[in-house]
C-alpha cells in the first residue's frame, strides 16, 4: 500500500532525515586513508544513537550493523568489517537508515578516500548527476517510469557506464521499505503516476564497467552482498525525498545552498549539524 504524507508526518520525516544528513556529514572528517571500515561503523552508530535516533539497519532481516560500508568493486549491503582499511583511491559508499520518533529516513553517501583517479573522480560525478536527474523526474503526474529513464539515458546513453538494476529505490514511511518500487532505469510514460505526498528514495549504483552484480559473502559469514560482476569500481548517492505539487522536495540534503530549489519548506538549517564536532 501507497501512503501518501500528511505535513505532521513529513515534518517527522524531515527530523529524521536531519540527523541522518548530519551523520553524514559528521563522516567527512572521518573518512581518510588509514581508518578501517569499522570506525565509520563506530561514528555513526554513536552520532544516531546519542541524538534520540536508531539505526534502523539493525536487526532488518537478520542485519547486525548501523552502517552498509561498501568500497571500490563493492555495489551495496556491504558490512563494516574491522580489517577492511581504506587506502587513498578507495570510493567508499555509507548506507543508512534513521528511525528518530517514529519516523524514517534513508540516504546513502559516496566519499572519495584520499586522491582519487580522473576516471574514479568522473564516476562520482556521472552518479551525483544521476541522483539529480532522477530527483528532476519525481514531479507530479509523471510516472515511475519517467524517473528511470532520466537515469539510464544518462548513465548509459551518455557516459557509457552501467546503471545498476537489481537493486532499485523504494518507498519510505511508516517503515523502512514500501510501495513503490523505484528502479534506476525504465520507460518514460510507464509505470505508477507519482502523487502529492509520495515519499520515496532515489539511489542509482552506477559501474564503471557492465550493470551487471553478483552476491558475495566473507569466509564464517552467511550476509550476501553485491559487487559489480566485473570487478569494476562502483559508486552509489541516494536521497529520501517527497513528491509535491511544487516539485520534488529532498529530506535528506546535506547542502543547503545546492539544494536549494528542492529544500522542504524551505528549511536551511539543520539542527543535527552543529552538534556534529561535539
Amino acid at each position: 500500500m501507497i501512503t501518501l504524507k500528511s505535513p505532521r508526518e513529513l515534518d517527522g520525516m524531515q527530523r529524521s532525515a536531519q540527523l541522518l544528513a548530519a551523520t553524514h556529514i559528521g563522516l567527512r572528517d572521518i573518512i581518510k586513508p588509514g581508518i578501517s571500515a569499522w570506525e565509520i561503523e563506530e561514528f555513526a552508530d554513536h552520532f544516531i544513537t546519542s541524538h534520540g535516533g536508531k539505526p534502523s539497519e539493525k536487526g532488518f532481516e537478520g542485519y547486525k550493523y548501523a552502517t552498509c560500508v561498501a568500497v571500490n568493486d563493492e555495489v551495496a549491503h556491504a558490512e563494516p568489517r574491522k580489517n577492511l582499511i581504506l587506502r587513498s583511491g578507495d570510493v567508499a559508499k555509507v548506507d543508512m537508515t534513521v528511525n528518530l520518533d517514529g519516523y524514517e529516513s534513508d540516504s546513502c553517501w559516496a566519499y572519495a578516500v584520499g586522491k582519487l583517479s580522473l576516471e574514479d573522480q568522473h564516476l562520482m560525478a556521472v552518479t551525483h548527476r544521476a541522483l539529480y536527474l532522477g530527483i528532476d523526474a519525481a514531479q507530479v503526474g509523471n510516472r515511475i517510469g519517467d524517473i528511470g529513464y532520466a537515469i539510464q539515458s544518462y548513465v548509459e546513453g551518455e557516459e557509457g557506464m552501467g546503471d545498476v538494476r537489481d537493486l532499485i529505490g523504494h518507498g519510505i514511511g511508516p517503515t523502512m521499505h514500501e510501495a513503490p518500487n523505484v528502479p534506476h532505469y525504465g520507460e518514460p510514460g510507464q509505470g505508477l503516476r507519482l502523487r502529492n505526498g509520495m515519499t520515496i528514495t532515489i539511489e542509482p549504483m552506477v559501474n564503471l564497467g557492465t550493470w551487471k552484480i553478483k552476491s558475495k559473502t566473507l569466509p564464517g559469514d552467511t550476509w550476501e552482498y553485491y559487487v559489480s560482476a566485473d570487478g569494476s569500481k562502483s559508486c552509489q548517492y541516494e536521497h529520501t525525498l517527497v513528491i509535491t505539487n511544487d516539485g520534488p522536495k529532498i529530506l535528506t540534503s546535506q547542502d543547503p545552498e545546492f539544494d536549494a530549489k528542492y529544500l522542504y519548506n524551505g528549511v536551511t538549517e539543520n539542527p543535527f549539524v552543529e552538534k556534529v564536532a561535539k
